[in-house]
């Protein structure tokens, strides 16, 4: 099994302690959302996974070996931090022919990859040319040209037009179906919703969660149902005279906190009361996020007095 294992895992610069004794897996068959608030220690631990900086103490090892340790590391794992990185005197094509050629990887696999990216029409420009949406696929391609087990990527989302944001949802998930190990860290919220299985948040170096997303959710987030009726009046009383409390919203509807849909429907049901919609109104990543690292934000801006 291919997984990234992070075992009390240090990383100080001076007396900036970045990564604190963090412990997580990352396991293959799902896509694990990375999340955080900045200076969290995201991007310092995927470099210390990667080789491009030591650890103070501590191990980050994929398949049980250390990155430094690979031979043609792109085979076994395939990372975009930087989508700045590309020569920018180079075509797209030539920046992927160079990488290629370091690991014994046939020129086909280039074309491969350019076309599971979209770059086919433009991988004989130059690079300085490139959009940053541009950039991010080069960089996504570049990733994938070994067929690695171990994906990983930084905010590849970024800069990516609507299409393309589509597009990487859906290559992300591919990927998990076909046993591969993902770590994405994104600052997207509802980007991150939308692909992750699992969940690794870090607040100023430590580990905050390391939980399946919806279980995230579900346990940070208080249940509650959503209600539109035509008699507002007979509705309150209904619940009231059961223990529930209703919200009012502006635009019309109704919301039950600490509530189910079941439990509701079956209440309004009994006493004919008219209804408009009922569904559940499930939490949000954002709003369990938020919950869980407010206190760990290190730059946040002051709310201005009235």
């Amino acid at each position: 099994m291919t997984s990234i294992d992070v075992q009390d895992l240090t990383k100080e610069y001076g007396a900036r302690r970045a990564v604190d004794h963090l412990t997580f897996r990352v396991l293959p068959g799902r896509v694990t959302g990375f999340l955080g608030p900045n200076g969290a220690g995201k991007s310092t631990t995927m470099r210390l996974v990667l080789g491009l900086d030591h650890p103070t103490s501590g191990t980050a090892t994929v398949g049980g070996r250390a990155y430094a340790a690979l031979r043609e590391p792109l085979r076994h794992v395939g990372a975009l931090l930087d989508a700045q990185a590309a020569h920018g005197s180079r075509t797209g094509r030539d920046h992927l022919r160079v990488l290629a050629a370091s690991h014994r990887i046939p020129d086909r696999r280039v074309d491969e990859v350019l076309g599971e990216t979209g770059l086919g029409s433009v991988s004989r420009r130059r690079v300085r040319t490139y959009s940053l949406g541009m950039r991010q696929r080069l960089g996504i391609a570049a990733a994938l040209l070994g067929d690695p087990q171990v994906i990983m990527l930084d905010e590849p989302s970024n800069g990516l037009d609507p299409e393309g944001i589509v597009w990487i949802r859906t290559l992300l998930r591919r990927l998990a179906d076909e046993g591969r190990t993902v770590l994405v860290s994104s600052h997207l919220m509802n980007e991150t919703a939308s692909f992750a299985d699992h969940l690794v948040v870090l607040g100023r170096g430590r580990l905050l969660a390391d939980t399946p997303m919806r279980e995230f959710i579900d346990g940070r987030v208080r249940p509650a149902v959503r209600v539109r009726t035509s008699d507002p009046a007979a509705l309150r009383s209904v619940l009231a005279g059961h223990g529930h409390r209703v919200v009012e919203h502006p635009d019309g509807h109704w919301t039950v906190p600490d509530a189910r849909v079941d439990d509701i429907g079956r209440l309004v049901s009994a006493a004919a009361v008219p209804l408009l919609e009922l569904a559940a109104d499930e939490g949000t990543l954002e709003q369990a996020y938020l919950d869980l690292t407010a206190a760990e934000t290190e730059f946040a801006a002051q709310p201005q007095e009235a």
